[in-house]
């Protein structure tokens, strides 16, 4: 009893590390970032924070990667649920898009580290930063890559093995790109209908160079 106590103690120590470095870093930026105020932010020493992680860089790579993992499914679980079985790809795409878009909130920890990536990347390791690429951005271009194929083998999109990368990124920088860039990740505001009006322009485009005739 007294170890599985402390196995639980360690960790929930874990992860509430793990959720005050996402909010200390997502507000300070990594450079900024101080391990005293991490680990006040999470209410534990800085003995701790350096048992369980060794320092700021590593912490940063686990906050990061953990953060990218639960974006990635997520959309994972969206590009599934809306094109598992399409009927109407059109309606199912739209319905799609919408949902990803109108859930971009839920990501927002997410984002403000994203936006400190872009912003700090010259002072991030390299090798974070491409960990977070393979596991983040790469594997949902992937998983929207992988989907359309499907859908072209399907006979619902003019999608081959040829063009399935390229429409994997024109689908996310058409939809979801044109409302984070212009919003620069969440930092300008934009309106309901003008996210709506985006995605519904974005998919036209994405219809008229991937839709059948």
């Amino acid at each position: 009893m007294v170890q599985q106590r402390e196995r639980k103690g360690t960790v929930e120590k874990r992860q509430a590390l793990l959720r005050g470095a996402r909010t200390v870093f997502g507000r300070e930026g990594y450079a900024r970032a101080g391990i005293d105020e991490i680990a006040a932010e999470a209410g534990v020493s800085t003995r701790t924070l350096y048992n369980h992680f060794g320092g700021k860089e590593n912490l940063f790579r686990e906050v990061l990667i953990d953060s990218a993992e639960n974006v990635t499914g997520a959309h994972v679980a969206l590009i599934e649920r809306h094109l598992g079985k399409v009927t109407d790809v059109e309606k199912d795409l739209l319905a799609l898009a919408r949902e990803w878009m109108g859930r971009r909130g839920d990501h927002e920890p997410h984002m403000l580290l994203v936006r400190h990536i872009i912003s700090e990347g010259s002072h991030l390791p390299a090798d974070v930063i491409e960990e977070w690429q393979r596991i983040g951005p790469r594997a949902t271009v992937e998983a929207v890559r992988t989907a359309l194929l499907r859908l072209g083998e399907q006979g619902h999109l003019a999608v081959d093995e040829a063009n399935s990368t390229e429409a994997g990124r024109h689908f996310m920088l058409l939809i979801p790109g044109s409302v984070t860039v212009d919003t620069f990740f969440g930092v300008v505001p934009m309106t309901a209908d003008e996210v709506d009006a985006r995605v519904r322009s974005g998919l036209a485009v994405f219809l008229k160079l991937y839709g059948l005739p």
